[in-house]
């Protein structure tokens, strides 16, 4: 092999291997500044806190009671500014501590049952679902920790 070959060889692997180590650098720093996708899917979120829940309150409550639950629990993140409009590939610039509160959510729940004629027989039942949403909401990755 010729020494131009050869040394024409070497400056092309060198070349892609730059290229490539730039590319990818740049694209592990660009995800690494962006929220990881959540993917909330309602009739996964009602499997879940369905078994979730305690044998009493699976007893006394629907699957579609808790549908309905955690689309009022949706709505009312929402109606409180916790839902972003947009969060694909958005980057992670959230700086202010959100906390909900269970007893406000609690309550609204047992209004809203009230309002749509939903016989909820133990309160508790309510506070358990929301316990469940949230444990969802967290094991997808959509919410951090509780507040201290």
């Amino acid at each position: 092999m010729e020494p131009v070959t050869v040394v024409f060889v070497v400056l092309t692997t060198a070349v892609v291997f730059v290229t490539a180590a730039v590319t990818v650098g740049r694209e592990a720093r660009r995800l690494d500044a962006v929220a990881p996708r959540v993917v909330y899917r309602i009739d996964e979120a009602v499997v879940f806190v369905g078994d979730s829940l305690p044998v009493d309150t699976q007893a006394r409550v629907t699957f579609d009671e808790v549908e309905a639950m955690l689309r009022e629990h949706l709505n009312w993140l929402g109606e409180r500014g916790l839902q972003a409009p947009d969060t694909v590939d958005r980057r992670q610039d959230i700086v202010d501590e959100v906390v909900v509160d269970m007893d406000a959510l609690t309550a609204h729940l047992l209004a809203r049952a009230a309002e749509r004629g939903v016989d909820i027989l133990d309160d508790v039942d309510v506070v358990r679902v929301v316990e469940a949403h949230l444990a969802y909401l967290g094991a997808i990755g959509a919410v951090g920790p509780p507040a201290d």
